[in-house]
């Protein structure tokens, strides 16, 4: 019998997702775990595949649209089922209830147009944050609907033109001089990866009492082990990073501390029993975090292995949600890019993640004779609900001395 199906929710986080492709056409048919269509959701693209056999009916969403879960996506049923009665109450619910009021001649006052604009609850959230007047906004979605393709061709426009975001604002292009124009800002839409981030943010920063702890620690022993390290490993082509090694220097301070380990709940605080590392990669727009699980039993090169995939698969878009859920600590690593210290944000709900800045030298006096030394600065961001100053700064003694005895990390 044919149904309405709606858009599936496919991470535990998805608050709506854009179908960036349609895998089956209309009239197409469906076996057990084809893929129907890949839907982009705030942290990966994910693929949306069948569960029984069935056909393609009718596409109600475009490619390109970005909808809340259960919103009705397709029709699929029997081939040659009449789908009128389904399709009629779906197209009732995106046509207009009231139609748009005639084009004002120039002569005529400004009007105030009315009239409900066909558009997703996401669309008309975005037209909200920008002050656009969707009534002014041609769409290219099915019955004229405005997808989110559409607000983004409308933030690439110049200031001024047909559909400008800002409705009510244009200036009469006589009246502005060339030598006062001034290029407008370029709206780049949020992606649902950036939507997230910044709601999660601002979520931890709110609720989340932080208090930081920052320690310099000499590297010029760990540096020195994992040239050794990779040395050996150099006829395998493989490799072992210094971020690699301070995984596994987290999950042995863990182990040693394991009051750090844990995470804040109303009605008490949880003692996590394995020691899941979440590890913060960048993309292009925004940031995750894949977890390595029971990181402390792990070895360097298995870790760097992981790690490498897990990267991988992030810059693909193709980490599962169970990837990247679950942690219980989070290392997050700007070194690279030059950054002597900051201080990360915490990711609920784990009680503590730990900043590394990058490998500088530093003058030092030893055995009464001045040398420079490499080292970095470690910063640990703490939930206050969950750790105290001590437990803290125990945690931070404890991967100081890892890191500057780095044979421990083999025991």
């Amino acid at each position: 019998m044919a149904q309405v199906v709606g858009l599936p929710r496919l991470s535990p986080t998805m608050e709506e997702g854009t179908l960036t492709r349609w895998a089956k056409r209309e009239g197409d048919d469906i076996a057990v775990d084809d893929l129907i269509a890949e839907v982009e959701t705030d942290k990966a693209t994910m693929e949306w595949r069948a569960f029984d056999r069935t056909v393609l009916l009718k596409i109600l969403v475009a490619e390109g649209a970005t909808v809340a879960p259960d919103t009705p996506v397709a029709i699929f049923g029997g081939r040659g089922e009449d789908i009128s009665s389904l399709l009629s109450p779906v197209q009732s619910a995106d046509s207009t209830r009231e139609a748009p009021p005639p084009a004002k001649k120039a002569e005529q006052p400004a009007q105030q147009p009315t009239g409900r604009v066909p558009a997703s609850p996401s669309v008309r959230r975005l037209a909200r944050e920008r002050g656009v007047d969707l009534h002014a906004v041609q769409g290219s979605g099915p019955g004229g609907r405005i997808v989110q393709r559409d607000m983004e061709r409308l933030a690439l426009q110049p200031s001024g033109t047909e559909n400008a975001p800002l409705a009510g604002a244009r200036a009469d292009r006589s009246e502005v001089s060339a030598s006062t124009a001034r290029p407008a800002p370029v709206a780049v839409p949020l992606s649902s990866m950036r939507r997230t981030i910044a709601r999660r943010l601002v979520e931890s920063k709110q609720n989340v009492p932080h208090f930081y702890l920052s320690a310099d620690v000499r590297v010029d022993a760990l540096l020195s082990t994992r040239q050794e390290l990779n040395a050996l490993l150099a006829e395998k082509n493989e490799k072992i990073s210094l971020n690699d090694m301070l995984i596994r220097v987290c999950a042995s301070a863990l182990r040693r501390v394991p009051s750090v380990n844990a995470s804040f709940t109303d009605d008490a605080i949880l003692q996590h029993q394995v020691i899941d590392i979440s590890v913060a990669v960048a993309l292009p727009d925004g940031l995750v975090t894949p977890v390595v699980r029971d990181a402390d039993k792990k070895g360097l090169l298995e870790i760097a292995r992981e790690v490498r995939e897990l990267a991988a698969q992030a810059r693909q878009k193709k980490l599962k949600p169970e990837q990247m859920s679950g942690g219980t600590f989070s290392i997050s690593n700007l070194g690279m890019y030059g950054v002597d210290e900051f201080a990360a944000v915490i990711n609920p709900p784990e009680g503590a993640i730990v900043a590394v800045g990058a490998v500088r030298e530093v003058p030092a006096l030893r055995d009464n004779e001045l040398r420079t030394e490499r080292c970095l600065r470690l910063t640990l961001s703490c939930d206050h609900r969950v750790v105290d100053g001590a437990a803290g700064a125990e945690w931070l003694a404890a991967a100081r001395q890892l890191i500057e005895s780095p044979l421990q990390l083999m025991l």
